[in-house]
């Protein structure tokens, strides 16, 4: 019987890496992404092109406007900081932090993962190489597990027994480049700027364009991303 997971997909170097990996676990994909009132739409369309490249089984992009709420340089009129030292960037929570995001997230993969009788449910969070998110920490994870097994029908009659997989909570950017260039990932294809030009191209100045560059330098590679808008 196949098994089959929910995989949370931004079009980012993270998440596509993720499902890669759910992939090469053999788990049959279903992607979720959101329109969430972010600054741009093309992460949205990296990760449609992804999920047909990888050939997922589904792939439902939700909208829900978090600019109701703002609160977030992602969702609000903020300027999205730049010129930081990758040094500095996990000392606080900055402003790019989306209040909830990922526990948002999380809750709408639970029902569909209640619905298509998935006990997985894959994230990319990362607590290595990170902007210092409380929602990309172990304790969020396996809080949410928890809360995940009691909230849901399945889990009280005990017939799914749900499991949230984070298997890049412990990795370097530079390891997850390794892993996904290992698992077919063109990561030319992807998006982890905050706030990209109209075609896409990254302002190499924003936090995730900084920890992204230093990934792939202590790597040893280019960043396919600068070849294509070179």
């Amino acid at each position: 019987m196949t098994k089959k997971a929910v995989c949370l997909l931004s079009g980012g170097l993270d998440s596509t890496t993720v499902v890669a990996m759910a992939q090469h676990e053999g788990f049959e994909v279903y992607a979720l992404s959101f329109r969430y009132g972010q600054r741009h739409s093309i992460e949205l369309e990296r990760a449609a092109a992804f999920a047909k490249l990888r050939g997922v089984a589904r792939h439902a992009i939700l909208d829900i406007d978090l600019r109701s709420f703002g609160g977030s340089a992602l969702t609000a009129d903020i300027d999205v900081p730049k010129g930081h030292s990758v040094e500095d960037i996990s000392a606080g929570i900055p402003i790019t932090y989306v209040p909830a995001r990922n526990t948002i997230f999380l809750s709408f993969a639970l029902g569909w993962a209640e619905v298509l009788g998935a006990q997985d449910i894959f994230v990319g969070v990362n607590a290595m190489d990170y902007s210092g998110y409380p929602d990309c920490r172990p304790e969020f994870i396996e809080a949410f597990e928890h809360l995940g097994n009691l909230a849901t029908k399945a889990g009280v009659e005990g017939t799914q027994r749900l499991k949230i997989r984070a298997p890049l909570i412990n990795m370097s950017k530079a390891d997850i480049i390794r892993k996904g260039l290992e698992l077919g990932v063109d990561f030319s294809e992807t998006t982890s700027c905050y706030d990209p030009a109209p075609n896409g191209a990254p302002c190499k100045q924003c936090d995730s364009c900084l920890l992204r560059a230093k990934g792939f330098a202590q790597v040893g590679l280019e960043d396919p991303l600068n070849a294509k808008f070179a």
